[in-house]
């Protein structure tokens, strides 16, 4: 007998938006993790913040604030998201409490917010939720049955026939998936009847639950008619001629049923009561792709294992090729006879599915394999995988097309690995440290820089009486990870360079210097780098050699630094 899970997420889009909060929420500003001023490396020590911690969610006071994104000790403001219909504005979806205040999906939102006061409006995100609720199908599909269906924008029909005693039997399977929402935290019901007709009706018109096998006809006598998914002209005709139970539908004949309402009410109302069969249309979670080749007598040399490759890896590209897939992870495993499986990856910088380029990076790695007594079997399998098109061509044959490096990339990377190759990008700081950061190697330079240029600068220092910013400042060729602590500096406060200082234990002795360049912390990240400040000096020494250093501190506030020095970079 089929048995069908009706799994109902109610407020599926709030709980998104909670979610999404929670997760990208900043520590809070109130208590900040450093008090002290910008120090070397302005990196934070001593843990983070995690989202789900309780001592992250407690106020000074030591009350939990909700989770929910909403004020710690007014409480949350009532939450409603609003989609765009015609020239109207409607509610699309509403948090507990602006339920319980009234408010509800398809209310206008100006009612809305006439109706509640402070009230909280998000645009609704109708694709990212259906998005996302296709991806949870695709898990329950691996996880729980393998027949999921979408139902909706929150519903998901489960068909557990011959599935649920692998969880301890539906009762237990139920519960279990419950908790696990539950600590995800979304909130959920689930119903399992016989008829995809009657899960629903349980679970959306009903208390949910364990309907007996059998049992679908007297569980649904006491729902109303909208529990059948009918038509709204169709219910509102029932509810006229004072049928408003399911029970009160299926004591009236079949003849004049189809007569006066239509084949669809009698169609719903069968397949709800197993009459009739309702087929789903279940998710497909995607395949992986590999091809495999067992031998009948084992192969232990190089250029065996190579002219095999040769014929796997056409293979390979052909099934990438019919997917529509371009290969960015690729593991070659072979099965030794021994039972000590040899392992090889390669990692692609773009997608690609070039039979000779994948031959060629993994005949490199041919040597890395120990065959020991022989291999029985060869797999080739797709680890990682992004969708790769049709690729544009030059139009004109005089046009020059920009160099391809990708194969270069691929190359290198697999003798010195792909996270030994990467290229800087600019990030929009004043803090040396974080002005660059690490970025793919083919990924495309950003265009429009972040900062005004020159010009911007000096008409602006002439009209705000600002300090003048000096854009033409070198910045040394090797910026240290982390800057180095100096010992021994001599140096004149406020404004001077130091005279002499001792790094890594060798003496300097000053002859040329130039600055401060005055670096400020961003105070609109970290309250602990509100008074910050560094004064960075370019210094030249008796050898030749070019530093750049700072002081911590302005040499007047105490709250700006403690005057420690330190080395940054090297010039040259």
């Amino acid at each position: 007998m089929q048995r069908v899970a009706a799994l109902f997420l109610p407020l599926w889009p709030i709980e998104r938006l909670w979610r999404a909060e929670r997760a990208g929420a900043p520590p809070d500003a109130r208590a900040p993790l450093d008090a002290g001023p910008l120090r070397a490396g302005s990196v934070p020590r001593g843990g983070g913040w995690r989202p789900g911690a309780r001592w992250a969610r407690e106020d000074r006071l030591g009350h939990v604030a909700p989770l929910g994104g909403g004020q710690a000790l007014g409480g949350p403001a009532p939450l409603i998201t609003s989609i765009r219909e015609g020239n109207r504005s409607l509610v699309a979806a509403a948090c507990p409490q602006a339920q319980a205040l009234g408010l509800a999906p398809g209310m206008a939102v100006a009612q809305a917010r006439a109706q509640v006061r402070g009230l909280d409006i998000r645009p609704a995100d109708t694709q990212g939720d259906l998005a996302a609720l296709g991806q949870f199908a695709m898990l329950a599909a691996r996880r729980w049955s393998p027949i999921v269906a979408v139902e909706g924008a929150d519903t998901l029909f489960l068909d557990l026939t011959g599935t649920a005693h692998l969880f301890g039997g539906e009762v237990a399977m139920a519960r279990r998936i419950v908790r696990l929402l539950a600590r995800a935290g979304f909130t959920a019901r689930i119903a399992i009847a016989d008829t995809v007709g009657a899960a629903w009706a349980l679970v959306h018109h009903g208390a949910g639950g364990i309907c007996p096998p059998a049992g679908g006809a007297q569980a649904l006598a006491p729902l109303p008619t909208a529990a059948l998914r009918l038509e709204p002209p169709a219910i509102e005709l029932l509810k006229r001629l004072g049928i408003e139970r399911i029970g009160q539908l299926a004591a009236l004949p079949r003849g004049p049923l189809v007569r006066r309402f239509g084949a669809g009410t009698v169609l719903r109302l069968d397949q709800a009561l197993g009459r009739m069969p309702e087929p789903l249309a279940p998710v497909i979670p995607p395949h992986a792709i590999a091809v495999t080749r067992r031998f009948a007598e084992p192969i232990a040399t190089a250029e065996g294992i190579a002219a095999w490759l040769g014929a796997l890896v056409p293979e390979l590209a052909a099934a990438l090729e019919a997917e529509g897939l371009g290969a960015r992870a690729i593991e070659l495993v072979a099965d030794r006879v021994d039972g000590v499986p040899q392992r090889i990856s390669i990692g692609l910088a773009r997608s690609n599915r070039d039979p000779v380029h994948l031959l060629r990076l993994l005949a490199r790695r041919i040597g890395d394999m120990e065959p020991g007594f022989g291999i029985d079997a060869l797999a080739l399998h797709v680890r990682r995988a992004t969708p790769l098109g049709p690729e544009p061509v030059v139009e004109r044959l005089d046009e020059e097309a920009a160099p391809d490096i990708a194969t270069l990339v691929d190359t290198l990377a697999t003798r010195i690995g792909q996270r030994g190759m990467w290229r800087m990008r600019p990030v929009e700081s004043d803090v040396p440290e974080r002005a660059a950061a690490r970025a793919p190697v083919l990924d495309p330079p950003e265009r429009g820089g972040a900062r005004p240029s020159r010009d911007d600068i000096r008409q602006l220092n002439r009209i705000l009486p600002i300090p003048p910013w000096h854009p033409d400042w070198p910045r040394p060729a090797r910026l240290l990870a982390r800057p180095e602590p100096l010992d021994h500096v001599l140096a004149e406060l406020p404004d001077q360079p130091p005279r002499r200082f001792t790094w890594r234990g060798q003496a300097h002795c000053v002859i040329r210097a130039d600055g401060p360049e005055r670096i400020h912390g961003e105070w609109w990240k970290r309250d602990a780098e509100r008074a910050s400040t560094r004064d960075y000096f370019r210094v030249e020494d008796e050898a030749g050699r070019r530093y750049w250093l700072f002081r911590s501190g302005d040499g007047e506030r105490p709250a700006t630094g403690d005057l420690s020095w330190y080395l940054h970079g090297v010039f040259g």
